[in-house]
C-alpha cells in the first residue's frame, strides 16, 4: 500500500509540473501562441468552444463511434480468434489474408469509405473495427493455443464435450489474454475514429480540430487534443476496471504482467 501511495503522489507530481510548464513555459522561451498557448489560454478556448462551438456534442458523437467501434471491433476479434485458434486448418487458410488486412495501412481505407458511405459516422466506425480487430484477434488466437493440453485431457476423461471443454477451459484461459489485446485495442480505437474524422468528418473532435487549424486556432487545437486524450484515458480506465471486475480470481501480480 506504501508503494502505491508514493506512485501516485509520484503520478501527481509530474501532472502538475507539466501543467505549471504548459502554462509559463512558453512565455519563458518567448513561444508566440500561435505556436505554444499557454493552458489558460486553452481552457479559455475550451469553455469557448463548449458554448458556443458544441464541443459537448461534438465529444459525444466522437465518444459513441469510439464506442461502438471497439465493442464490434473487440466481438469480431474473438470471434475469429477463437474459431482459428480451435481450428488450425481454418487458420492456415485465412491468416495470410488477415495478415494483409493488417499490415494494409489503415488511413489509407480512410478516403475509400467516406467515398463510398458518405460524410457519416459509418466511415470512422469501420476504421475503428479494422484496428481494432487485429490485436484482440491475435491475443484470442495465442491464448487458445496455448491452454495446457493436461487441463483438456482432463476434462475429456470426465466425458465432457466439445462446447464444454471450450466453456470450462479454452475460453477462460483466453480471458488474460484477450483483455490485454483489448487495452491496446482501447487506445487504438481512439486514433481510429480521429484518422475518420480528420478525413471526411463534419462532426466530432476530428472535425472540429481541423476547422480550428484551418482558422489558425491553435488553442482549439489543443482543446481538441486534450478531449480526445481524455476519452482515449477513460476508454483504457474502463477496460482495466472490467479486467479486474471478471479476472478478480487471478492473482494481482498477474494481471499486472498482462
Amino acid at each position: 500500500m506504501k508503494n502505491l501511495s508514493n506512485s501516485m503522489l509520484g503520478s501527481v507530481a509530474l501532472l502538475i509540473l507539466f501543467l505549471v510548464l504548459w502554462q509559463w513555459g512558453p512565455g519563458l522561451l518567448g513561444m508566440p501562441e500561435f505556436v505554444m498557448p499557454q493552458l489558460s489560454r486553452v481552457a479559455q478556448e475550451g469553455l469557448v468552444m463548449w458554448h458556443s462551438g458544441g464541443l459537448w456534442q461534438h465529444t459525444l458523437i466522437t465518444a459513441f463511434e469510439i464506442i461502438v467501434g471497439f465493442g464490434l471491433g473487440a466481438l469480431l476479434g474473438v470471434v475469429i480468434g477463437v474459431s482459428l485458434g480451435l481450428s488450425p486448418a481454418a487458420e492456415a487458410m485465412l491468416s495470410p489474408y488477415i495478415l494483409a488486412l493488417q499490415i494494409a495501412p489503415k488511413v489509407a481505407f480512410a478516403p475509400l469509405f467516406v467515398m463510398w458511405l458518405g460524410y457519416t459516422i459509418y466511415p470512422k466506425i469501420l476504421i475503428a473495427i479494422l484496428i481494432v480487430f487485429f490485436p484482440v484477434m491475435i491475443n484470442v488466437l495465442s491464448a487458445i493455443r496455448t491452454v495446457d493440453p493436461d487441463m483438456i485431457n482432463l476434462v475429456r476423461t470426465m466425458n465432457a464435450s466439445r462446447w464444454q471443454i471450450f466453456r470450462l477451459v479454452e475460453f477462460p484461459s483466453a480471458m488474460a489474454a484477450l483483455f490485454s489485446g483489448l487495452r491496446i485495442a482501447s487506445t487504438l480505437a481512439v486514433i481510429g475514429v480521429t484518422v475518420g474524422e480528420l478525413v471526411g468528418g463534419n462532426q466530432g473532435l476530428g472535425f472540429l480540430l481541423v476547422d480550428a487549424e484551418g482558422q489558425g486556432n491553435t488553442a482549439g487545437v489543443f482543446v481538441a487534443i486534450v478531449m480526445l486524450t481524455l476519452i482515449g484515458v477513460l476508454a483504457y480506465g474502463a477496460v482495466v476496471w472490467s479486467e479486474k471486475r471478471v479476472l478478480h480470481y487471478m492473482p494481482k501480480a498477474m494481471l499486472s504482467t498482462q
